[in-house]
């Protein structure tokens, strides 16, 4: 999960591929957030970070290179009622050709309680040649849930074609569908750096924002047209209150630019 210098890569990992799953369970206590459980596994590192106010946070580290081909790997993430807890990470996510042509696997389940908040800000994930990866996360979230998710992706390294990524986000709140979306790059995909598609973009990113006072009824919003620095829109989503940003751009300081702009138009209703 750090990043690497471009250039090719003998395959490493177990032949078969790694499988592990690390827990954070996010409490309240009456007074503030803790975190009476924290189990890392294989790559991921738990550790926690200091906070103020009554929320917890919690960041990953990577112990070793993941995801390789053929791993599975999985993040469960429990926020209780009324707790409060941001996740991030220390380094991008490198996705990498491993020892065995299946494709990797890493999921991350999310459940959130009443009144409860999640702050999901992990640093990029990077598609490098080679890697074959799909990406999951399933989301449940109660009727007073907050979320905010951040998904970021970087298609290649310097100079370099991407592998193949597959990647999907499903919502559901209050046991209702809020959000089903997949997304695929890089070969076999046909037609994916496309002008319909891509183009000359290769970063690519989305954020949601579900908040109970979000207004549902607001129209999209194109934010900051123009090749050079890519194109994002903001537009609500139409099963509960909740908003959805996605954007393409040239490079990962230009998606970054583009979604913290999308965010704070959000938090302007």
């Amino acid at each position: 999960m750090a990043e690497a210098p471009a250039g090719p890569e003998q395959p490493a990992g177990h032949p078969h591929g790694v499988r592990a799953a690390a827990r954070v369970h996010a409490a309240y206590n009456g007074r503030t957030t803790v975190l009476p459980q924290l189990r890392s596994d294989g790559p991921f590192h738990l550790r926690r970070m200091r906070t103020d106010g009554r929320s917890a946070k919690v960041g990953i580290i990577g112990a070793m290179s993941a995801p390789l081909g053929g791993d599975r790997l999985a993040i469960d993430v429990t926020v209780g009622d009324r707790a409060a807890l941001t996740v991030t990470t220390a380094a991008a996510t490198l996705a990498l050709r491993g020892p065995t042509s299946a494709p990797a696997h890493y999921d991350v389940r999310i459940t959130a309680g009443e009144h409860s908040g999640l702050r999901w800000l992990p640093q990029p994930l990077i598609s490098s040649a080679g890697s074959n990866l799909r990406q999951t996360y399933t989301v449940e979230l109660a009727a007073t849930s907050r979320l905010l998710l951040r998904e970021e992706q970087l298609l290649g390294r310097a100079d370099e074609e991407p592998g193949h990524l597959v990647s999907r986000l499903l919502v559901h709140r209050a046991g209702r569908p809020l959000l089903d979306q997949q997304t695929a790059y890089g070969d076999p995909e046909p037609g994916w750096d496309g002008p319909a598609v891509l183009h000359e973009h290769r970063a690519v990113g989305q954020l949601l924002l579900v908040r109970p006072n979000t207004d549902p009824h607001r129209g999209p919003v194109l934010l900051r047209g123009g090749s050079r620095r890519g194109h994002a829109v903001l537009a609500p989503l139409a099963n509960g209150p909740a908003l959805l940003a996605t954007a393409v751009a040239p490079t990962s300081s230009a998606l970054r630019e583009l979604l913290d702009e999308a965010l704070a138009h959000a938090l302007r209703t």
